[in-house]
């Protein structure tokens, strides 16, 4: 009886070169015990919510900068410090939530997940969302205490159900509480996202703010090579190349530790699929091409529906009637869209801005060009494989209304 194919990969792959310690040191979540580079921003942090030791309210804070900059690690390993601390003195530990608002991501979720944390049980939907909160007050205050509660990627959340639980979250110990206190931490990869907030929670959430700079070429190579001592086997790294290629290639990409680690990994996953005994600059670049096709489908994956519909007129002009591609061409699709799938359209000035945003993520090109007498217009052009946007963005429910509309011809 002949092998089955699936013993036959798992065989081969467990008989070849052992490449990996600990991979999971490679990713994301791993919080070291050091963090090269950010002893600035973790004494800042420290400081701040130093005040806990002493049963005080630290004030909260606002953190932002470019996503693999060491924001949300930066944030749990003082938090983590601070428990033990707080341990080592008999002093109460502060009860810290984490949530995550790209998946939590509506002002009801938000409050329904810190009833949880609490051991309230809330449904997933049909409460009143004022309800929710007066229960999360009602639990909070049962407890007493100070609650640390970090939103990260808090824009996400700003962005598809506005700024009301933000501006609920950071007033509350004014008013509402009378036994407990809460501490609130956002984190945003939008360094444009303060524009978006009521004036007013903009006070209160950013009484403390902290912007986490890139990561230089040099300063990504001392966190991979500390992260490649604990995660691969002595000798398997082809140095120094590997690890410079990685640095190199995220500096490039704004100086990002998660795009270094994620390369590094992956191009040792693929050395260790392929029965190699050492992870070369080939690896590296075979990881690239790898990340780059997953991250345009998270990026456009996560896109706000808004901006799938801006995105998804750019496509319907460009497949139908590619030169034609401009700004005030995009807006009257998008408008159209919009009345189809029975959602608000956003105004010109708003879609110019989501424009601008496709174009900082690299997924479209806005160039201005001279239209002589017609004076200056913007010109849009898709940046990635249009096959890819395609199918992405046909299997979200809103376009999904809309795969069968055909744009107006154009005229001159």
């Amino acid at each position: 009886m002949s092998e089955k194919p699936l013993d036959v990969i798992f065989e081969k792959y467990l008989s070849g070169p052992r490449i990996f310690k600990d991979r999971e040191v490679l990713r994301p979540t791993y919080i070291p015990e050091n963090l090269p580079h950010r002893d600035k921003e973790i004494s800042r942090v420290g400081l701040i919510l130093a005040t806990a030791l002493k049963s005080g309210t630290p004030s909260n804070i606002f953190v932002y900068g470019k996503t693999g900059t060491g924001k949300t690690a930066v944030i749990k390993y003082v938090l983590k410090h601070l428990a033990e601390k707080c341990t080592e003195l008999g002093v109460s530990i502060p009860n810290y939530v984490y949530l995550n608002c790209s998946t939590v991501n509506t002002n009801y979720r938000v409050l329904a997940h810190l009833c949880e944390t609490l051991g309230v049980d809330v449904p997933f939907t049909g409460l009143p969302t004022d309800e929710v909160y007066n229960r999360f007050i009602s639990a909070l205050d049962s407890k007493r205490g100070l609650m640390i509660i970090v939103l990260d990627e808090v824009d996400k959340l700003v962005d598809r159900d506005g700024d009301a639980v933000l501006y609920d979250l950071t007033r509350i110990n004014n008013s509402v509480l009378k036994k407990a206190r809460v501490s609130i931490i956002g984190i945003s990869n939008n360094l444009k996202f303060k524009e978006n907030l009521d004036p007013r929670v903009l006070s209160s959430l950013g009484e403390e703010e902290l912007v986490f700079p890139p990561y230089g070429a040099l300063e990504l190579q001392d966190i991979l090579r500390e992260r490649a001592k604990m995660s691969f086997f002595d000798g398997v790294l082809e140095e120094p190349g590997v690890i410079n290629l990685c640095s190199a290639l995220a500096a490039r990409e704004h100086g990002d530790a998660r795009r270094a680690l994620d390369l590094l990994r992956v191009a040792g996953e693929q050395a260790e699929r392929m029965g190699a005994s050492k992870v070369t600059e080939e690896h590296v670049k075979m990881a690239q091409n790898i990340l780059e096709t997953d991250r345009i489908s998270e990026v456009i994956s996560t896109l706000p529906v808004q901006s799938k519909l801006v995105l998804y007129s750019i496509y319907l002009l460009e497949k139908n009637q590619s030169s034609k591609v401009t700004t005030g061409r995009v807006y009257s699709v998008y408008s159209d869209l919009c009345k189809i799938v029975d959602l608000e359209t956003l105004g010109e000035r708003r879609v110019s801005g989501l424009i601008a945003e496709l174009d900082m993520l690299g997924i479209i090109v806005a160039k201005l060009k001279s239209e002589g007498r017609y004076g200056m217009t913007k010109k849009i052009k898709i940046n990635v494989p249009i096959k890819q946007i395609k199918e992405i963005l046909e299997s979200d429910y809103h376009i999904k209304k809309v795969v069968n509309y055909m744009p107006p011809p154009y005229q001159d």
